[in-house]
């Protein structure tokens, strides 16, 4: 079951829960939206359905740009390294399965993780504000991710102005938003 939210004027949610009552789970979750300032609003407009495959970094040197034509070649949208050095590639959901197979069986990479996500699309980033309530946001997406149901939850927000600290805190909370995703094709 999927919830969509907006808290504040323009930060988007998608929150993904995995119950077996819905009417308990419902109720839950607007509780808990409502207690910290969100609203139950469409919003899976703001978002596009992304297959996510995340590699162990090479330790044959392998990086994204020596893996970029075979990438491309399984299906590949977008090349991306974060901050340990785990290649990341974003691919069309119904291709997340090739891509793993393709890749890391030719090239030998270890796949860490694999999933379809909902991706916040780049020209509806919304960054925070700092003179924004950053702490009801960050206890919104806590008291979210505290609840036993949900499964994972994807914002549409940037760092903006935030301070690392602050902006730490949302980044742990979330399962993607947009400065998440860094280095491009």
């Amino acid at each position: 079951m999927t919830f969509e939210a907006i808290f504040a004027p323009s930060m988007a949610l998608i929150v993904e829960v995995e119950t077996d009552n819905k009417i308990r789970a419902l109720q839950d979750v607007r509780e808990i939206l409502k207690d910290w300032g969100a609203v139950q609003s469409s919003t899976k407009f703001l978002f596009s359905r992304m297959g996510r495959v995340v590699f162990a970094k090479g330790e044959g040197g392998l990086d994204a740009d020596s893996i970029m034509d075979d990438a491309i070649e399984a299906g590949a949208e977008d090349i991306r390294t974060d901050a340990n050095g785990n290649i990341i590639i974003w691919t069309q959901p119904s291709l997340t399965s090739q891509v793993c197979e393709q890749l890391g069986g030719k090239l030998g990479l270890q796949v860490k993780s694999s999933d379809i996500i909902w991706s916040p699309n780049k020209e509806t980033e919304a960054p925070i504000d700092p003179s924004a309530n950053i702490f009801y946001f960050t206890r919104l997406l806590e008291s979210l991710r505290d609840h036993p149901e949900v499964q994972a939850i994807y914002a549409n927000v940037s760092k903006g102005g935030a301070s690392d600290e602050d902006w730490a805190k949302i980044e742990d909370s979330l399962d993607a938003c947009i400065d998440a995703q860094t280095d491009s094709l």
